[in-house]
């Protein structure tokens, strides 16, 4: 799995590079008008450049090469190669996107396009893990190609399109999928020893880099923001979790017993990482199915929109929802180090500062107003 240390030095390169790439991208968004204009459901009060993400691949592809030399056992495979080249076509659509905007079909049909060939690059799930079903080895189910497929694409095209639509305040979808790729690392480094990782998976590197642009991007995407990612970074990111998903959770033939309480299915654990992108994504799409419009049509519902309306300040919702991603994410890395009932009070801490950080602005309302 590799040293400690040895990742760091892989994540603090990937930030390094981003922090100081993002200056220029900017500088390049300015110059050739890939400008994002206030207006409509935009939050932001003055034109801002996007194509942040430029930043962010770039930051990745040095730490990728580093890493080459760092781990040169994760590259014997195609699957670095594969989600990188995933990544890139990626990135390729959203800067088409962000110059030029396309239709939400055409989006899809490029990102189907991108997460096809990470699976044809050997990027696929292979296993599914139902540690109840008795014995393990009969709890583990072996998908044939024309079933991993597309079950690979579909969890690819979801976590792209979870990041995609929380990026709607500034920092939120940097700080939130680095706070998850932090716990995933933590997550997949410590178990890969175990066994439920295998040890020649690339699930913490991918991490680890994630991590790292993440951090050195949001010095310059932080409220006011200077640059956006806008979509070229936000489906780079979640193309980079898929991928960190895939090569690690879903590969293990022989799951310890102590790991059993840790999963259900091979995509709990960033579900729960995630699970404010996806549980936002999830009521977007009930709600706009209810309404009769399309699943892919943009609105002002989502959660960081609505903790706006009740009061709170941009930044003040963005920590917020920091806090409860963190708190989230730090009880599953609990939970695959102690077991369910240790991990209770950091549920209950997520609830409790999810009402407190919810109910906050109206409170001091009352107290100003006085009781109506």
């Amino acid at each position: 799995m590799g040293d400690l240390r040895s990742y760091l030095l892989v994540a603090v390169m990937a930030a390094g590079l981003t922090w100081c790439l993002t200056p220029l991208v900017r500088a390049l968004a300015i110059r050739i008008s890939a400008v994002d204009r206030p207006g409509g459901r935009k939050m932001h009060a003055i034109a801002t450049p996007t194509l942040g993400g430029l930043a962010l691949f770039f930051g990745f592809v040095g730490g990728l090469g580093l890493s080459s030399l760092l781990f040169p056992r994760l590259f014997v495979s195609s699957e670095a190669a594969g989600i990188a080249i995933g990544a890139a076509l990626m990135v390729g659509i959203g800067i088409i996107d962000d110059l030029k905007g396309l239709s939400a079909p055409a989006k899809l049909a490029g990102q189907v396009l991108a997460a096809s060939v990470m699976t044809l690059a050997g990027v696929q799930v292979l296993f599914f893990w139902l540690p109840s079903f008795g014995p393990l080895q009969e709890g583990v189910i072996s998908l044939a190609p024309e079933l991993g497929v597309p079950i690979t694409v579909l969890l690819v095209i979801v976590t792209v399109n979870a990041v995609n639509l929380v990026d709607g305040l500034d920092g939120l979808a940097a700080g939130l999928v680095g706070i998850g790729a932090l716990a995933y690392f933590i997550y997949s480094y410590r178990t890969g020893a175990s066994g439920l990782i295998a040890q020649d998976s690339p699930a913490p590197l991918l991490s680890a880099l994630l991590f790292g642009v993440c951090v050195g991007f949001l010095p310059h995407n932080f409220n006011p923001a200077r640059i956006f990612m806008g979509d070229t970074g936000s489906m780079l990111l979640g193309t980079l979790l898929a991928g960190a998903t895939i090569t690690g959770i879903g590969r293990t033939t022989q799951p310890q017993a102590g790991d059993q309480f840790a999963l259900l299915i091979p995509v709990a654990i960033p579900i729960l990482v995630l699970a404010l992108p996806f549980l936002d994504t999830l009521f977007a799409v009930g709600r706009r199915v209810r309404s009769g419009t399309g699943v892919m049509t943009a609105d002002k519902n989502h959660l960081h929109y609505r903790l706006l309306e009740i009061g709170h300040s941009h930044r003040k919702a963005v920590l917020i929802l920091y806090a409860w991603s963190a708190l989230l994410a730090g009880s599953v890395v609990a939970l695959s180090f102690t077991g369910p009932r240790r991990v209770l009070p950091f549920f209950l801490v997520v609830v409790a500062s999810g009402v407190f950080g919810l109910l906050t602005p109206r409170w001091r309302r009352r107290a100003v107003t006085g009781p109506r």
